[in-house]
């Protein structure tokens, strides 16, 4: 059974910086793509930035293409999101996901192409 566990989640000010982590077992780790969302209040949840199995990709939302750097160590069992330029828009609870579907060696932005979910982390950015 996969275990998603985040941390690093909290409370900054606008324009500074968290990092992210998700420790996951349960499977073997660099099968798998593994991609970080958030969740608003009251909003759908959405993407936010993933990486290959090999860290070969990695893809950003438009909205926070060059501030958040998603990276992973598989000797560790780890991916991270490094957030930096915090806004107040993105304060959410952020959730670490993977795959571990055969053959997964493409990349993956939809909520229903993952299908192992951390319990979220939460981040407030306030101004």
């Amino acid at each position: 059974q996969v275990q998603l566990v985040e941390s690093g989640g909290g409370l900054v000010q606008a324009g500074g910086s968290l990092r992210l982590s998700c420790a996951a077992s349960g499977r073997t780790f660099s099968t798998s793509p593994m991609a970080w969302f958030r969740q608003a209040p009251g909003k759908a949840r959405e993407f936010v930035a993933t990486i290959t199995w090999n860290s070969g990709s990695t893809y950003y939302a438009d909205s926070v293409k060059g501030r958040f750097t998603i990276s992973r160590d598989n000797a560790k069992n780890e991916v991270s999101l490094q957030m930096n330029s915090l806004k107040p828009e993105d304060s959410a609870v952020y959730y670490c996901a993977g795959r571990w579907s055969e053959g997964s060696r493409g990349v993956y932005v939809r909520v229903d192409e993952y299908y192992y979910w951390g319990q979220g982390t939460q981040v407030t950015v306030y101004s």
